[in-house]
């Protein structure tokens, strides 16, 4: 056999395993040819603290009584109504870009402690996307955050709260929890009644300073209207 026709006859055998690879990578499954980036949520620019805010969840069911998973059934006090990521001049990063979503498994966790689908959407949503956490993380950090406060006993599930003004309840906050300070957390009322108790934490979930904004939004000096637990 002449040069010329080895030569040619390798080529063409080339040229046949290149159409057959070819014909196999489009016979392939598409997941196969091209494997889907894990989506991961857009951190946020540097904010300087969280501010875990608990919800007297009866108030919240006196003008909300159609949200039936948190107002239709009794023994709910506290709640986490969110934790945010803020900063010290004001306010925080709310509705960062991000493709992922809680789980279903991440919301069977946190119902435990925030017992509404519609509230952990919205949660995730408006102050998770940015905190640079995925919705697992983010939601066992709120988790921690919830779990690490204690609620003074006068206003726990089980006990009938006390005439109370909102330094009342701030003072109870203070005594219950080591290392809180009376500037570390704020007050907030709807009209009259108790609405929720706003506490500042460092990243690592400790006490902290808060920053502009979060103070005592409740009258002064009167006596709160703090609806029962139904």
């Amino acid at each position: 056999m002449s040069k010329q026709r080895i030569i040619r006859s390798i080529i063409a055998i080339i040229v046949l395993l290149a159409a057959a690879a070819y014909i196999a990578y489009q016979d392939a499954p598409k997941d196969r040819q091209r494997a889907t980036p894990r989506p991961t949520a857009t951190p946020a620019a540097g904010f300087d603290y969280y501010l875990a805010s608990l919800s007297w969840s009866p108030t919240w069911c006196e003008s909300n009584p159609d949200d039936r998973e948190q107002c239709g059934r009794r023994g709910y006090g506290f709640i986490l109504h969110g934790l945010w990521p803020q900063y010290d001049s004001g306010n925080g990063p709310q509705d960062c870009r991000s493709n992922e979503e809680p789980d279903q498994q991440t919301i069977a966790r946190t119902l435990a402690f925030m017992p509404s689908r519609s509230l952990i959407d919205h949660e995730w949503r408006t102050h998770g996307s940015c905190s640079g956490l995925a919705p697992g993380a983010y939601f066992d950090l709120a988790d921690r955050a919830f779990a690490a406060l204690r609620i003074p006993p006068p206003l726990t599930a089980t006990a009938r709260p006390p005439a109370m003004t909102a330094e009342d309840v701030r003072s109870a906050f203070v005594d219950a929890n080591p290392g809180l300070q009376a500037t570390m957390l704020g007050v907030s009322c709807h009209g009259n009644s108790l609405a929720e108790v706003r506490i500042c934490l460092d990243v690592d979930l400790q006490p902290r300073q808060c920053g502009r904004g979060v103070g005592m939004r409740c009258p002064r000096k009167a006596v709160l209207r703090i609806p029962l637990i139904r």
